[in-house]
């Protein structure tokens, strides 16, 4: 995505909402996911600043942090891209669209820091060596067999959830907590999506970064419909039932 598109999903952001005090800018009040029957989940951009505070410098370690989750973002968006392209499977067009709003959300957080944080570069292309690499893995896996994509979707979903289950354990920024309790719920219901693609097809996934029983709490449970506070609530749900991880 280059900037021009990331400054006209900005307008978008903005353009309807209104800003609160803080106090009730991080009440989550306001429905930040929207979520689909089949569990495409997008957030929703004309929210988004109502439910975000005027507080958008962050420590040098939470910027790191927004940094990864930009790379992460945009990892899932273009592997879906390809793979929707190879096999033609509505999921990977859909959910792409769904990561695209929320790589947004990431790059609306780094929007103060100026072009050099809130540029993506061409699809496939990271700045990051580990995410250049993963992906080229994720779509050669992708490209075997429409079972082995289904998987490699399942694997991004997993670390998603994996990687902003630590960074909430550690970030105090309200707004990012704001965004990525969201995000997670959001990566949730599409783990759920891909594998009930899996089990359609009769394929048995096995989780890699999260435990299996945090796979198969997920995975039986409904889509999450959230907003600031609900999302929250879920994940600490899902942190009781995991024995406080």
């Amino acid at each position: 995505m280059i900037i021009s598109g990331f400054v006209m999903s900005l307008l978008l952001l903005t353009s309807s909402c209104t800003k609160e005090t803080s106090d009730s800018a991080i009440s989550g009040n306001n429905n930040l996911l929207d979520v689909e029957t089949d569990g495409t989940t997008m957030l929703v951009g004309s929210n988004l600043s109502s439910c975000l505070s005027e507080d958008l410098s962050f420590t040098e370690d939470e910027l790191k942090i927004l940094l990864h989750m930009r790379e992460e973002e945009k990892l899932a968006r273009d592997v879906y891209a390809f793979l929707y392209e190879k096999w033609g499977t509505p999921v990977f067009s859909n959910i792409g669209k769904a990561e695209e709003t929320h790589l947004n959300a990431v790059l609306y957080l780094l929007n103060n820091y100026g072009e050099e944080y809130t540029q993506t570069g061409e699809t496939g292309v990271f700045a990051n060596a580990d995410f250049q690499e993963l992906y080229a893995q994720l779509v050669e896996k992708g490209s075997g067999s429409v079972e082995a994509a289904m998987e490699a979707g399942a694997l991004i979903e997993e670390m998603d959830i994996k990687d902003l289950e630590d960074y909430l354990k550690v970030i105090e920024n309200e707004n990012i907590k704001v965004v990525f309790e969201n995000l997670l719920s959001g990566s949730r219901n599409h783990l759920r999506a891909f594998n009930r693609q899996l089990e359609n097809i009769g394929v048995e996934y096995i989780p890699v970064y999260i435990t299996q029983e945090e796979y198969d709490q997920i995975v039986s449970t409904p889509n999450e419909t959230g907003n600031g506070n609900q999302a929250g609530s879920q994940q600490r749900k899902g942190r009781q039932y995991r024995g406080g991880r």
